[in-house]
């Protein structure tokens, strides 16, 4: 695991920069480019360089991201896919062209193909086939029947959650999500909640009170969290829909004066890197954002290189990270 110096060292700022900065803190004032390097320099830390590979072609791959880098620094998610792809593109020796939605069909004619990260619109699917080229959806799907795609498995990796809240003698659970409005100004519907609801559902133990929902930041996570605690009848148990989220939750927890896991535990989803230098360490599911992006690349250049018309759409599993943020919870009525 890399050390808070040696992210330091690399992002060029000092480790209480990095501390702070890998801890979300509202009350740190240095330019979002900062922040940058020092997420950056963490996830760069984290991949074991491997040998080089060159490819029968230099393809030139367009890179299409639908978060901005703000967005990219609140849920570091997409920062982390996007860099393990910008590796791979390096690494099999391709050019990186950064691309536009509103770029135009000329713009993007000398591309062999497009690899668009994040969430994508009816409108911006469209513009995407207007493009002509051969394109992979990472985290989402464009279109089925044209482009290839790579998400991951999301309702086992809830159900392995909720399974091991109640192993752990969890039955007052709740969930904190966000809630995103696509460019065509159409709600995009984040799949855990209708899962979670479901499954506690089948097991009697749903109860519509412990659902929040609001965004995805470190300040929602917070304004959520600090509604559930302030609950007379607070649950037990928090499943946040990603790491981000967790972090605000856990600021909610401390400031009520409780403590986690002992009061309430946490897990979160997405394994960013800040997820174990938490205190105590995250328990959240583990994305494999290195695979995801290589194997987007992968997907591409195979698709380029074979002329091959049918489209994949790829699920991935997930793995749930067990540290310090869940404690057994005995005789819970």
């Amino acid at each position: 695991m890399a050390t808070i110096k040696e992210i330091a060292e690399m992002a060029g700022v000092s480790a209480a920069t990095v501390s702070r900065v890998l801890n979300f803190d509202d009350t740190l004032n240095v330019q979002d480019e900062t922040k940058q390097r020092v997420f950056e320099a963490a996830e760069r830390l984290e991949y074991q360089v491997k040998n080089k590979k060159r490819s029968k072609k230099k393809l030139r791959i367009g890179m299409l991201s639908s978060y901005s880098l703000e967005e990219e620094l609140e849920d570091t998610f997409y920062l982390s896919v996007r860099i393990a792809i910008e590796r791979k593109i390096e690494e099999e020796g391709f050019k990186k062209v950064l691309v536009n939605i509103k770029d135009s069909v000329e713009s993007v004619s000398n591309l062999d193909g497009l690899i668009c990260l994040g969430t994508f619109s009816e409108s911006m699917v469209n513009k995407v086939k207007a493009f002509n080229k051969p394109a992979v959806f990472v985290d989402t799907i464009g279109d089925l029947d044209l482009f290839d795609s790579i998400v991951t498995d999301l309702k086992h990796s809830v159900k392995k959650v909720l399974n091991y809240f109640l192993q752990e003698g969890h039955k007052k659970i709740a969930f904190i999500g966000g809630r995103d409005v696509d460019a065509d100004g159409k709600e995009v519907v984040d799949m855990r909640v209708p899962i979670f609801r479901s499954y506690m559902e089948e097991k009697g133990l749903l109860n519509e009170d412990y659902i929040k929902i609001g965004g995805y930041t470190p300040k929602q996570g917070y304004r959520l969290g600090k509604e559930l605690v302030l609950m007379e009848s607070r649950p037990t148990a928090i499943f946040a829909a990603n790491d981000s989220l967790a972090v605000g939750c856990y600021k909610a927890i401390q400031e009520a004066g409780l403590r986690i896991p002992e009061d309430i535990s946490v897990i979160g989803f997405n394994d960013i890197s800040i997820a174990k230098y938490l205190v105590p360490p995250l328990t959240t599911v583990h994305i494999y954002m290195d695979f995801m992006g290589s194997q987007a690349v992968n997907m591409l250049s195979e698709r380029i290189y074979s002329n091959r018309e049918i489209s994949m759409h790829v699920s991935i599993p997930t793995k749930l990270m067990i540290r310090g943020s869940v404690s057994k919870r005995d005789g819970e009525s």
